[in-house]
């Protein structure tokens, strides 16, 4: 199967011409990745006698899949530009990211709610588009599993139960996080509003 009918499967398909021509431009290992928990994508620069690697989680929607491959190939273009010398997202990451996102904006291959998003976050793109709240909600809207909700969009004081089982009360959001209430343990958490929740349903008998 061609490169581009495999990346196809994972982001919008006039999106996967351009991505296959930047693996052979740089000559980089593309992986597709099982989901990890705490990144969505990953960039490793050459060492010793490998090349360029990224990799990219396989359980985003297409949408999110592009942001994050387009993300990993900044960082490979700033690393080819400026090596170990400059920050990881600094300026000159924020300029290649920018740069590399043109030719999908400029086809229009997001829905007119992410194109809108991307362009907004890039005035000043952060280390992860995860950590913009206008961009991941937008992202966010098209995928496909909707077991899980954002917390931000829970009730004050509903009961939820996050990946690895353990279960929790809504609390009071203070500045940027919601504080919540371990039921497992008692204990008090902070969670980012964007993080995946499931809901317990009133009536379900929890242990506390």
């Amino acid at each position: 199967m061609k490169k581009d009918d495999i990346l196809a499967q994972y982001m919008p398909a006039p999106a996967a011409p351009i991505i296959a021509k930047w693996i052979d431009y740089f000559q980089c290992e593309f992986k597709i990745s099982k989901s990890r928990a705490t990144k969505l994508g990953d960039y490793r620069h050459p060492f010793k006698d490998a090349g360029h690697k990224i990799s990219v989680n396989n359980n985003l929607n297409s949408y999110a899949f592009l942001v994050t491959t387009v993300h990993e190939f900044a960082h490979l273009l700033t690393w080819n530009d400026h090596k170990n010398k400059v920050k990881p997202h600094g300026q000159e990451w924020k300029s290649n990211f920018k740069r590399m996102m043109s030719p999908f904006l400029e086809q229009q291959i997001f829905p007119e709610d992410i194109q809108q998003a991307i362009q907004t976050y890039l005035k000043n793109p952060s280390a992860s588009s995860c950590t913009d709240l206008g961009l991941s909600r937008s992202l966010k809207k098209y995928d496909a599993n909707h077991q899980y909700q954002r917390l931000e969009e829970l009730p004050l004081h509903a009961r939820f139960v996050i990946k690895d089982g353990r279960s929790f009360k809504k609390g009071e959001r203070l500045r940027k996080r919601y504080r919540c209430t371990c039921l497992n343990n008692g204990n008090i958490y902070l969670f980012n509003p964007l993080a995946e929740v499931e809901v317990v349903p009133e009536g379900t008998y929890m242990a506390s």
